[in-house]
């Protein structure tokens, strides 16, 4: 991810500004995979309740391997267990992946799936999105389709890239 002054961070501290069920929350933000040391002793400096894994677009959406998957669990898990809300920001391509661990099982566990979506404002009214499944009748029950128009509403759901300047760099 492009952020001036992110380039070589590993964790950054801010409140949490996009609408999850961690929203407003003190949150300790960590890009890649770190060592759960490094991350308890920013996250308890900090007194952060939410950790968000994957900032800055980090987790390797679309070229995962199980290897990967097992590296990124194994981080995570042991926050879950000592009660912190914990994000994973993944691409849609890696639902599949994420539903082969036991990470969606916890209460606590935020999947923030990212889906990509340039020049929005450029589709006109009448656009459309689609929540479909991987082949007819594969794994859900059917199809919703949602207006892009309505899920743009500012309220309650847009961030504004300017929320984002609070982030203090730890590392």
């Amino acid at each position: 991810m492009n952020r001036d002054k992110f380039e070589n961070t590993k964790l950054f501290v801010g409140i949490e500004v996009e609408q999850t069920p961690a929203y407003k929350q003190k949150t300790l933000f960590v890009v890649g995979v770190q060592e759960k040391d490094l991350i308890e002793a920013a996250a308890i400096a900090h007194k952060c309740t939410h950790i968000y894994f994957g900032a800055n677009q980090s987790f390797p959406n679309g070229r995962s391997t199980s290897s990967d998957w097992t590296r990124w669990e194994n981080m995570i898990t042991p926050f879950l267990f000592r009660d912190y809300w914990c994000t994973l920001d993944i691409d849609v391509n890696e639902v599949e992946g994420l539903l082969e661990t036991a990470l969606p099982e916890c209460n606590k566990f935020i999947p923030m799936i990212s889906v990509k979506l340039p020049y929005i404002q450029q589709l006109g009214y009448n656009a459309t999105i689609k929540l479909d499944d991987k082949d007819f009748a594969a794994s859900n029950p059917g199809v919703w389709c949602h207006s892009v128009h309505s899920l743009m509403r500012r309220e309650e759901c847009f961030t504004d890239w300017s929320k984002y300047k609070e982030d203090i760099v730890l590392n």
